[in-house]
């Protein structure tokens, strides 16, 4: 009985947290079928599903959104995965935990203001290169913040997210079983065979889960492509912002007809998510995820 009482003094917080969470979806979804009854909008249909999926900006939104989020993903991945190699084979224990802390522990606000203290053209590096006679002026700065590339949004990102993939992968690392190395050094594998081969398939589970995590909030994130990214390149968080300020009240159910989607993308990465984990404890594999 002892063991489910940790359950039992934190269920009146889950419930009440459930609620919120599926009150505020069905609202969402009730609304994004145009039922608003304050409004004199009293029949609810598909229309406005309709008017979003055929719309080119909701297209160009989608678009740019999957483009941040696998691009900085991927990027996070890739060097997250090398960082915990090295710590693993070079750096001590204290010393690498202290470089990815730092970074994890910061807030996502705080960085957006050093990104773009540092990175806007009227910033620390582009005062430098003017300093060093790299640029004619300022001005003539590669345009990093507010760009159409989107490029200060995933500097905030890969700021972020390469510590916690790195955290992530370093932590499985460190504790795989040391004789499949041994095994294939044994029988004549180099380390570059051994890593591509032995070590990388056993930390794939582990790589992919933080891929899935920091995809799904890549995808929904709001406020860092609202700050530094470019107005001509919305975000569909972003998009559904503005449908849903429009003082034009049918645009509402427009904005929640895209927060919708959202939603059940970021749902099926959740999806995802749980397949793997229960996939892997199948076959006894569970611990890489952890």
């Amino acid at each position: 009985m002892k063991r489910f009482v940790p359950y039992i003094l934190v269920l009146p917080f889950v419930l009440i947290m459930c609620c919120i969470f599926l009150c505020g979806i069905f609202q969402a979804i009730v609304q994004s079928l145009g039922y608003l009854p304050v409004f004199g909008m009293n029949e609810p249909s598909l229309d406005f599903y309709r008017q979003v999926l055929s719309d080119q900006r909701f297209v160009r939104s989608l678009g740019n959104t999957f483009y941040i989020a696998i691009t900085a993903s991927v990027i996070s991945i890739v060097a997250g995965t090398s960082i915990a190699f090295v710590m693993n084979k070079v750096l001590p224990g204290r010393i690498s935990y202290v470089l990815y802390k730092t970074p994890i522990i910061l807030p996502y606000l705080v960085v957006v203001v050093a990104v773009l203290y540092t990175f806007s053209q009227t910033g620390i590096v582009s005062r430098f290169a003017f300093a060093l006679g790299l640029v004619d002026d300022p001005n003539s700065f590669p345009l990093l913040v507010y760009d159409r590339f989107s490029i200060g949004v995933m500097l905030v990102y890969l700021f972020k997210q390469i510590p916690f993939v790195a955290i992530m992968v370093f932590t499985v690392l460190k504790n795989l079983d040391k004789k499949y190395v041994q095994i294939a050094e044994n029988l004549g594998a180099g380390s570059w065979l051994t890593t591509t081969r032995v070590t990388l398939p056993l930390l794939a589970p582990s790589i992919l889960s933080a891929f899935l995590i920091i995809f799904a909030f890549n995808f929904g994130a709001f406020e860092v492509p609202f700050l530094l990214g470019n107005p001509g390149r919305l975000t569909l968080p972003l998009l559904a912002y503005y449908e849903f300020r429009s003082p034009v009240l049918s645009a509402r159910p427009v904005g929640m007809v895209i927060n919708v989607i959202i939603s059940a993308i970021s749902f099926l990465m959740i999806g995802l998510y749980t397949f793997l984990y229960r996939t892997l404890a199948k076959y006894g594999l569970r611990e890489n995820v952890s």
